[in-house]
C-alpha cells in the first residue's frame, strides 16, 4: 500500500471513529431522556459533526491528489497535551472563565502568535463568551473566578 492510500485510510478510520462516537453519544442521550431540554445542545452539535464527517468521507474518497502537507511530528503535539492537562487541572481553582482565557492565550503563544494585544483580546473575548454561554446552557453551577457562577 502506498503512502497516499495509507494516509487516506488513516483519515477515513479517524472520521468513522468520530462519527461512531458521536452517534453512540446521541443515541445514549436520547435514551436517557428524549425531552427537548436534554437534547437542546446535544442534537444540533451531533448533527453538525455527523454532517461534517459525511462531507470529509466524501472528500477523502473523491480526492485524487497527493497529500501536500507533511504529517505533524508527535513531539509537537505533546506540549499541547500538557497544556490541556494543566488547563483541566486548574479549572477548580482558576475558574472556567479565567482558566479558558489563559489556556487560549498560552495555546496561541505556543503556536507562534506574538502580538500581545491580539492574544489578550482574542483569549479574553473568547474565554469569557464561552464561559457565559456554558454557564447559561448547563443546568449546574460552573466554577468561575470573575464572572458570576
Amino acid at each position: 500500500m502506498d503512502a497516499k492510500k495509507a494516509h487516506m485510510f488513516a483519515d477515513l478510520f479517524v472520521t468513522f471513529i468520530i462519527a461512531g462516537i458521536v452517534t453512540w453519544y446521541l443515541i445514549d442521550a436520547y435514551t436517557a431522556s428524549s425531552h427537548i431540554i436534554n437534547l437542546i445542545l446535544v442534537l444540533p452539535i451531533s448533527l453538525m459533526v455527523l454532517a461534517l464527517c459525511i462531507v470529509e468521507i466524501i472528500k477523502q474518497i473523491k480526492n485524487k491528489e497527493e497529500p501536500t502537507e507533511k504529517p505533524e511530528p508527535v513531539m509537537t503535539v505533546i506540549p499541547v497535551i500538557c497544556l490541556f492537562t494543566l488547563y483541566i487541572a486548574s479549572l477548580a481553582w482558576l475558574g472556567f472563565d479565567v482558566g479558558t482565557s489563559l489556556f487560549i492565550a498560552a495555546f496561541l503563544w505556543l503556536h507562534g502568535e506574538r502580538r500581545i494585544i491580539w492574544i489578550l483580546g482574542y483569549a479574553i473575548a473568547f474565554g469569557f463568551l464561552v464561559a457565559l454561554f456554558f454557564s447559561a446552557m448547563l443546568p449546574y453551577q460552573m466554577p468561575m473566578l470573575i464572572l458570576p457562577g
